[in-house]
């Protein structure tokens, strides 16, 4: 049994210490926005930010997590506000999907941060993939997420979903 915080909410799994954080949370807690990708941390699809860091859910298991503090896509924004997503809805960084949520968690842990990241330090910090190759449009999104943060640009209101299933932007 394993007790920690999931988007600011205590949760207490009642499944093996050795069970991958990223079942814990699509199973267990049904929070589906946490993708399963590669399984070995390499691809950066189950990312989630760990006590203020970007972590690869699938390798990271309960027994570990005990007593630290997960951050989801779903946790992220309530209202799907958080200035990186409004940057990949006003940058058009969004391809087929399925990678968007690890990298807006990955993006927004760097953001949290450095809140003004060269283009080095978000090439550098940003590791996940991406098979649509949204690469040249994740770094100018990630610049703009910076300005938003900063207050030097103001975001965009992005719309609330139609349906209560969780896609994860």
């Amino acid at each position: 049994m394993a007790r920690l915080t999931v988007n600011n909410q205590p949760v207490e799994f009642k499944l093996e210490a050795d069970t991958p954080l990223l079942w814990a949370l699509r199973d267990a807690a049904n929070l589906t926005g946490t993708k399963y990708g590669c399984g070995t941390g390499e691809c950066g699809a189950c990312m989630v930010i760990v006590d203020g860091q970007a972590m690869p859910s699938c390798t990271l298991s309960l027994g570990e997590a005990e007593g630290r503090n997960v951050i989801t896509i779903e946790g992220l924004s309530p209202d799907r506000n958080h200035p990186v997503q409004q940057a990949f809805v006003a940058e058009q960084a969004i391809q087929c999907g399925f990678c968007t949520p690890g990298l807006v968690m990955a993006a927004a842990a760097l953001l949290a941060r450095n809140a003004s990241p060269t283009e080095d330090d978000i090439r550098n910090g940003i590791t996940n993939i991406c098979r649509c190759g949204v690469y040249p449009r994740l770094v100018r999104t990630i610049e703009r997420a910076g300005r938003i943060l900063r207050g030097e640009e103001a975001g965009i209101r992005v719309p609330a979903p139609a349906t209560s299933t969780t896609s994860g932007l």
